[in-house]
């Protein structure tokens, strides 16, 4: 029975460091796309600074991406900023990559 106790403990264990790793990679993720839209709305280095932990926070609002997205686009647009949907998934896509080589190198 210690086996079976021991098993699912570890299981248990690996579960959470899979969560907190996937939490962890799309703050990063949310992060470097707030920092990718500042840029093209170019906003200073304190304002991107601020934007960036604005996209992070968004996230919360609701599960999944389109908290973020409709963020991002709404923002840019009010920006001036010519930006579509599909460029918006595009860098969310991108930056989730650059977000888990990232973490992953730090592991």
């Amino acid at each position: 029975m210690t086996t079976f106790e021991d098993r699912e403990r570890g299981e248990e264990a690996k579960f959470a460091h899979d969560e907190e790793m996937q939490f962890r990679i799309q703050a990063r993720r949310n992060r470097l796309l707030g920092q990718w839209a500042a840029e093209r709305m170019g906003l200073s280095a304190a304002e991107t600074e601020s934007y960036a932990k604005g996209v992070v926070q968004a996230d919360f609002e609701e599960a999944g991406d389109e908290d973020v997205i409709r963020k991002l686009l709404g923002d840019l647009v009010s920006a001036g900023v010519d930006a579509s949907e599909a460029e918006v998934r595009t860098a969310l896509a991108d930056k989730a990559v650059e977000a888990r080589r990232a973490l992953m190198g730090e592991a």
